[in-house]
C-alpha cells in the first residue's frame, strides 16, 4: 500500500512539474499556441532591448526616473499567477465564450468596429497576420475558408447585416466590466499611480503578426499574460514614420529595415509576467509575436 501511494505522489509531482514548464501546452501557453497550417508569423525579437529592466523599482524610484521621462520594464512586483490560470484559452472559452466581444481594427485611429461571440473571435479570427493586409478593415475578396489573407462575411439573424470583416480585426479594449467581472478581480495591477489619475483596465487577445501602428495617449502599464509582445517607442517629440492605415507588421517589413540606428525607436519584446510603462504622450507600436493575451492599466 504504502509503496503504491508513493507511486502515484511521484506521478502526481512529475505531471506537475510537466504542466509547469514554460511550453508545455496548456499551463506553459494557456493552450494559445495552436499548431497546424499558417502558424505563426515569421517575426523574431529584436538584437537588443533598448528598454531597461527592472525586479528591484521602488515608488522613489519610479518616480523620479520613468514616470515623466522613458519607459520601463516592470519585474516581479505582482504575482498574477490565478489571474493568468483564468486566462487560459479552455478557461476563458468555458466563462465567456457566449459573451459578445467588440473588435476594433488594427489601425491607429480604429474607425471599425464589430461585435460578435468571443468564441467565434478565438476560433475563426485568431489567426496569424498577413503581412500585406492594411489595418482599416479595407475589403480584399480571396476565397477558401481559414488563413490570414481572408476577408470573411457574416450575416446576423434574420435581418442579414453583413459586415465584411478583415483579418485584422484585434480584441483589446471596449470590455465590458460588468460581464467581465469574475476575471479583472482576480487581477493585481503594478502597485506604482501617478496623482490625480485613476486606473482602467483594457484586456485584450490577438494572433501572432498583429498588433497596433504607432498613436499615442496617457500613460499606463501593459503586462503580458500568455505569448511575446514587441514594442517600439519614441519620445511625444518625434514623430515616426509610419501610415496610420498600414498594420505594424506592414511597417515592420517595409520601413523598419530602412531607418538609420539614429531613427530607430526604442524596443523591446514583453515576456509573460513582464509590465512595461510607458510615459505620457509616447509615441508606441505593438507587435505581437505569439498569440498573446494581454492586459493594460491606463492611468487617465
Amino acid at each position: 500500500m504504502a509503496r503504491g501511494v508513493q507511486l502515484l505522489l511521484l506521478q502526481a509531482l512529475w505531471t506537475l512539474a510537466a504542466l509547469g514548464r514554460p511550453g508545455s501546452g496548456q499551463a506553459g501557453d494557456g493552450g494559445w499556441q495552436r499548431g497546424g497550417p499558417g502558424a505563426p508569423a515569421a517575426v523574431a525579437g529584436e538584437e537588443r532591448c533598448t528598454v531597461e529592466r527592472r525586479a528591484d523599482l521602488t515608488y522613489a524610484e519610479f518616480v523620479q526616473r520613468y514616470a515623466f521621462f522613458r519607459p520601463v520594464i516592470l519585474q516581479g512586483l505582482t504575482d498574477n499567477t490565478r489571474f493568468r490560470a483564468l486566462c487560459s484559452r479552455e478557461r476563458l472559452l468555458a466563462l465567456f465564450g457566449d459573451s459578445v466581444v467588440r473588435l476594433s481594427t488594427a489601425n491607429t485611429f480604429s474607425y471599425q468596429k464589430v461585435d460578435l461571440p468571443f468564441q467565434e473571435y478565438v476560433e475563426q479570427l485568431l489567426h496569424p497576420q498577413d503581412p500585406t493586409s492594411l489595418g482599416n478593415g479595407e475589403p480584399r475578396l480571396s476565397g477558401g475558408d481559414g488563413g490570414g489573407a481572408l476577408r470573411r462575411l457574416w450575416c446576423q439573424d434574420s435581418n442579414l447585416r453583413c459586415s465584411l470583416l478583415a483579418d485584422t480585426l484585434y480584441f483589446f479594449g471596449d470590455n465590458n466590466f460588468t460581464e467581465w467581472a469574475p476575471l479583472f478581480r482576480h487581477y493585481s495591477p503594478p502597485p506604482f499611480g501617478l496623482l490625480g489619475t485613476t486606473p482602467a483596465y483594457s484586456f485584450g487577445i490577438a494572433g501572432a503578426g498583429s498588433g497596433v501602428p504607432f498613436h499615442w495617449h496617457g500613460p499606463g502599464f501593459s503586462e503580458v499574460i500568455y505569448g511575446r509582445k514587441r514594442w517600439f517607442l519614441y519620445p511625444p517629440e518625434k514623430t515616426p514614420e509610419f501610415h496610420p492605415n498600414k498594420t505594424t507588421l506592414a511597417w515592420f517589413h517595409d520601413t523598419y529595415p530602412t531607418l538609420a540606428l539614429s531613427a530607430r525607436p526604442l524596443e523591446c519584446t514583453i515576456q509573460a509576467g513582464e509590465v512595461l510603462y510607458f510615459p505620457d504622450r509616447w509615441w508606441h507600436a505593438t507587435l505581437n509575436l505569439d498569440t498573446s493575451v494581454f492586459i493594460s492599466t491606463f492611468l487617465g
